[in-house]
């Protein structure tokens, strides 16, 4: 037995994969790039889909809100259904249904077709990213893995700023419904690139032929307070937070189902996902320092088209080219970071990574009502710059110490903090700007009074120039403090803008010192590793 054991050790130390791996790597990079694409995609074509299905745009939010919390639910246990189907054979699964749903909602007659289909989309997109990263961990090395992730930072930092321009190019030039059908010869081409390529390791074919029992109450506890606090974060905003019933009980249950799940899956022996995990310091502090840069990434991804289009007058897709270059100085710095991991500590890298993200979010904070496009590209720029050198290292020095056999369900776990991160950041950083939109509102407004010379005098010249342009003498007055009132809104909604800038800032700061906490221990062969 004990030989048989040392064999099968041996097997696994020595097991590659038949095909090219950065084939695979560039195909199962494809399937993620699909599904993150996906979760922004649909935003701006929420007006579209509600005009055409006759629907209040309020309503069209549940297709959103279906999507996210099926892919909440799914996403932390993945790792089990990939031991118990099989990983290859659960990612096919995924991946046929997931092109199949997106065929079915771009023919939706109704709403609630859509929904249904949305959801269902959900519930086979959360198996995407996590099986993804497992593939990666299993196919390369760990002295490989840094190249590797490189390649998938650039499908998850591209794709979510990507998704907002693409819809609203898709939604103005063609039909809201091609913004589903682009994923058709997408999952196609996975579909069978996966099926030629990917295998299972040894170590994965071992653990489905185990039977493992079904961990219902862990099961029920995760799908209910994921699904809770997803309702409860893309609800939220619009149904007035903890003025609603609804959304306050959305928080409790999410609260009580997700402490309990907490305690269940930390004594249960054979759980649905394996918490343990986070034993492992460099997996923990790495889930933590995922979950801080995702949530900058996806809500500063929201915040300066929102601000672009609400503040500034742009449209939808210049909005979303504001996002662009930034996108592609990504794509060039990544390659670079990757070159300069084995020559510096994992941790520096990722402590100068928050640094720059913070200084950039300190720049940002510097907006002012003439701003141009130029300027804002800049801005977006300076953000991506710090972007760039936390995604690869977290990603890196977060499995780098973890057996093998952790891999699926600490990737599972790995990218649902990522994802839950983003929501959290999008639903956050919307109510703040509306929350300091009217806190900047109520204190501007005190200097709208008689008695203020500044405001007498604007006023007066506001009243010349109507009367300039022929307006009548008797509204010229009312209509001259109206102006005054749309400035102070606009500059009360520049100054929310900085605010949230402000404190992601501060954020990203107090984040820098965690980077220290990763430990000095290392995978064999592990580059530029905190040592």
């Amino acid at each position: 037995m004990s030989g048989a054991a040392t064999d099968g050790a041996k097997g696994d130390k020595e097991w590659r994969p038949a095909a090219n791996p950065w084939l695979i790597a560039l195909v199962v990079t494809m399937v993620a790039f699909m599904e993150i694409l996906d979760t922004t995609i649909v935003n701006v074509a929420l007006p579209h889909i509600a005009g055409s299905l006759s629907a209040s745009t309020d309503d069209a939010t549940w297709t959103l809100t279906s999507y996210l919390v099926a892919n909440g639910i799914v996403l932390p246990i993945s790792g089990w259904l990939g031991s118990l189907l099989g990983r290859k054979r659960y990612f096919l699964i995924c991946i046929g249904m997931f092109t199949l749903c997106s065929f079915l909602c771009g023919t939706s007659t109704s709403l609630a077709e859509l929904i249904i289909f949305r959801l269902l989309q959900g519930l086979f997109g959360g198996g995407l990213q996590p099986n993804q990263q497992s593939i990666i961990l299993d196919t390369f090395p760990p002295a490989k893995r840094g190249t590797a992730f490189a390649v998938t930072a650039v499908a998850t930092i591209v794709a979510p700023v990507l998704g907002p321009t693409l819809g609203g190019w898709i939604t103005d030039s063609y039909s809201w419904r091609w913004i589903f059908f682009i994923n058709i010869p997408i999952g196609l081409l996975t579909f069978f690139g996966v099926a030629a390529l990917v295998e299972d390791p040894p170590w994965l074919r071992r653990a489905q032929a185990q039977a493992r029992r079904i961990d219902y109450p862990g099961l029920a506890l995760i799908a209910l307070g994921f699904g809770c606090l997803q309702v409860f974060m893309d609800r939220g905003e619009d149904d007035d937070w903890f003025g609603s019933p609804f959304i306050t009980g959305m928080a409790i249950m999410a609260a009580i189902c997700l402490c309990s799940a907490v305690v269940w899956l930390w004594y249960e022996k054979q759980p649905v996902v394996n918490i343990h995990v986070f034993a492992d310091r460099n997996f923990a502090v790495g889930c933590v320092m995922i979950f801080c840069m995702a949530a900058v990434l996806y809500s500063s991804a929201v915040v300066i088209p929102q601000l672009a289009q609400q503040v500034l007058g742009y449209t939808a897709t210049l909005a979303g080219l504001v996002l662009s270059p930034g996108a592609l100085l990504v794509c060039f710095l990544i390659p670079l970071v990757g070159r300069v991991m084995p020559l510096v500590q994992t941790r520096f890298l990722i402590a100068f990574g928050f640094f720059a993200l913070g200084m950039a979010l300190v720049f940002s904070h510097r907006l002012t009502p003439d701003i141009d496009f130029t300027e804002l590209v800049l801005m977006r720029g300076a953000q991506t710059f710090g972007l760039a050198f936390l995604f690869v290292p977290i990603s890196v020095i977060a499995y780098s110490t973890l057996p093998k056999e952790l891999n699926s369900d600490a990737a599972a776990l790995f990218t649902m903090f990522r994802n839950l991160a983003g929501s959290i950041g999008i639903s956050a950083a919307t109510a703040m700007v509306a929350q300091r939109t009217q806190v900047r509102m109520a204190y501007l407004t005190d200097y709208l009074n008689p008695f203020n010379q500044a405001y007498n005098t604007l006023v007066e010249r506001n009243a010349q120039q109507l009367l300039s342009l022929g307006a009548a003498a008797g509204s010229v007055d009312q209509r001259a403090v109206g102006m005054v009132y749309q400035t102070l809104r606009g500059q009360a909604s520049l100054m929310a803008y900085m605010d949230v800038f402000g404190i992601c800032a501060i954020i990203a700061f107090c984040v820098v010192p965690l980077a220290f906490l990763f430990s000095g221990s290392t995978a064999s062969g592990s580059p530029g590793a905190a040592h």
